[in-house]
């Protein structure tokens, strides 16, 4: 059995409605000081930081002992034996804490300021037993915050039971949440305990069973570090083992069993259409990239899942998604792999071939004929309404289509342009009639823009596409404010399509040709322009663009350290 010791007396602090941050640790004496500073800095609601090494061997206890000694409202409780996950810990600090509310903070992450005051507030303003707000990931070092659900936390408000607002079952996130601790105590209401992949996801379905009241407040409460350089990869980083995909499965049907025994059928309902959205297409993203071996078992394992969904939760799933599962259901073998990639990117993208069952509609293949395109033929089913969550398309029929983009970049002395043609989806976007095409660079690191470029629209002879060149722009990529000129900074393009219709579609490009590699090009102003032209994970085309003598000198190194 494990004992845990407590290094640190109570706090001193006794505002009205104290907070207890509960911060775990293992392994990571770099960055947990800043965690708990970022807790303290929180100001006196913080009564106390209750940090829990999990057994660190690498001197995490100590550089936490250190910061009790200076700062008395740090307790530190250190585990005897490694819990192997991040429910046992947890439950560890909830049993200590004295505070009136609970918080969760993780050894690598950050709380910005003002964080537990905006939470604080409105739990005590609206009687609230959970308040949430919005988080952030922040893409290290490039230091670019990705929100975290946007959707659920645009605006403040209050749901007297989450039944209100099912699509809070998308948050599965456990740390951007104050709750009250005699809500969580009345309710037996606690993680996984020992090595549970995904616990947070159980957790966060224990605390909606129980049917809180919960307000939601448009402020960031939380920064949630991503380090995909760091030697070590989080949970929901390390995917390459297949383990990883059987234990988010393990955790939602969990999550779907606890869901459904409390009676909360819409949040049932909404979890396993989110598992879809979101699961299911991130994961199929990076199927193409594994070996033979992982895509068999994946797909074994998937099929198996999907086979418990009901009709209608496939059915409320967006396009992709729902076609994606449905592909899955009919083969028993792992197949089209390139365009279930394709697919399952943001937004999608529809490659060819686009075959029609014998009334008609629109299929996957000719030898997948029950896997039915519904909502490409314009029929009742829609597209779920991808226009406006990923495409920022118009109102025009088209709006929203998986539209594929071909883009071929050609990188030369004399200019760079790029060659792209648009695929016809059953006649749907011929019927709007495609115009004009135009290419956005967006730098990934602050979403700044930069050149636009626009070109003509020819139709092919066959009516099944249209084609265009247009200019790439490079050199002045590095000259934009906060440009890294020595650094190959990474760059994202977007196309935009207007129509005859007044149908505006955006799509992203899917890579294509010989063109993706590095190119070292003279540049009069700069000396010398690195441009590579990429393909990324779910097969979108990339640039990674940088200038100056000191780019060419730090890729020598990079290659020479090889």
């Amino acid at each position: 059995m494990n004992e845990a010791r407590e290094s640190q007396p109570g706090p001193t602090l006794t505002p009205d409605a104290p907070v207890s941050v509960v911060v775990i640790a293992f392994n990571d004496a770099v960055h947990v000081a800043d965690a708990v500073r970022s807790a303290l800095a929180q100001g006196e609601s913080v009564t106390e930081v209750i940090a829990v090494d999990d057994a660190s061997t690498d001197g995490t206890g100590a550089a936490l002992d250190a910061l009790a000694r200076s700062e008395p409202r740090v307790r530190v409780i250190h585990r005897g034996e490694n819990s192997g996950g991040c429910g046992s810990p947890r439950n560890d600090g909830v049993r200590a804490a004295t505070g009136r509310f609970v918080m969760f903070l993780d050894s690598d992450d950050v709380l910005p300021p003002g964080a537990v005051d905006a939470l604080r507030s409105a739990a005590l303003r609206h009687d609230a037993a959970v308040t949430a707000g919005a988080c952030v990931r922040r893409e290290l070092p490039a230091r670019r915050d990705v929100p975290w659900q946007p959707g659920l936390y645009r605006e403040p408000a209050v749901y007297d039971t989450p039944d209100a607002a099912p699509r809070l079952v998308h948050d599965t996130l456990c740390v951007n949440k104050l709750y009250a601790r005699a809500f969580l105590t009345e309710h037996a209401i606690a993680f996984p305990e020992g090595r549970f992949t995904y616990e947070d996801f159980v957790f966060t379905a224990r605390v909606l069973a129980a049917a809180p009241r919960i307000a939601v407040v448009p402020d960031t409460v939380y920064i949630w570090h991503v380090r995909r350089s760091a030697a070590k990869q989080s949970i929901s980083l390390d995917r390459k083992d297949v383990a990883n995909w059987e234990s988010r499965i393990a955790a939602h049907r969990t999550v779907l069993r606890i869901l459904k025994d409390a009676g909360h059928k819409a949040l049932a309902h909404a979890a396993a259409t989110k598992f879809l959205d979101h699961d299911l297409r991130m994961y199929v993203r990076e199927l193409h990239t594994r070996g033979a071996d992982y895509r068999a078992e994946w797909w074994r394992l998937t099929r198996d899942h999907l086979a418990a969904f009901e009709e209608p939760e496939l059915r409320a799933a967006r396009a992709p998604a729902r076609w994606l599962a449905r592909v899955v259901l009919a083969s028993p073998d792992p197949r089209d792999l390139e365009r279930l990639t394709q697919l399952a990117a943001r937004p999608g993208r529809l490659l060819p071939p686009y075959a029609r069952d014998g009334d008609g509609r629109p299929v996957w293949s000719a030898d997948l004929p029950e896997v039915l395109l519904d909502g490409l033929a314009g029929d009742e089913a829609g597209y779920g309404g991808e226009a406006a969550a990923e495409a920022e398309a118009g109102d025009g029929e088209a709006a929203g289509l998986p539209v594929a983009v071909d883009a071929e970049p050609v990188v030369g002395t004399s200019g760079s342009v790029l060659r792209l043609r648009v695929h016809d989806l059953y006649g749907r976007l011929a019927a709007a009639g495609p115009a004009r095409i135009g290419v956005t660079l967006l730098r990934r690191r602050d979403d700044r823009r930069g050149p636009v470029r626009t070109a003509a629209l020819t139709p092919a002879a066959d009516g099944s596409s249209w084609t265009a060149e247009v200019p790439l722009d490079l050199a002045p990529l590095t000259a934009l404010p906060g440009a890294r000129p020595a650094d190959p900074e990474p760059w994202d393009l977007m196309a935009e399509l207007t129509c005859d219709d007044g149908t505006t579609l955006g799509a992203s490009l899917r890579a294509v040709g010989p063109g993706l590699r590095r190119h070292v090009l003279p540049s009069p102003r700069q000396m010398v322009l690195l441009a590579q032209p990429y393909a990324t994970t779910g097969g979108a085309l990339a640039l990674r663009v940088a200038s100056g003598p000191r780019s060419v000198w730090r890729m020598a190194a990079r290659r020479l350290r090889r």
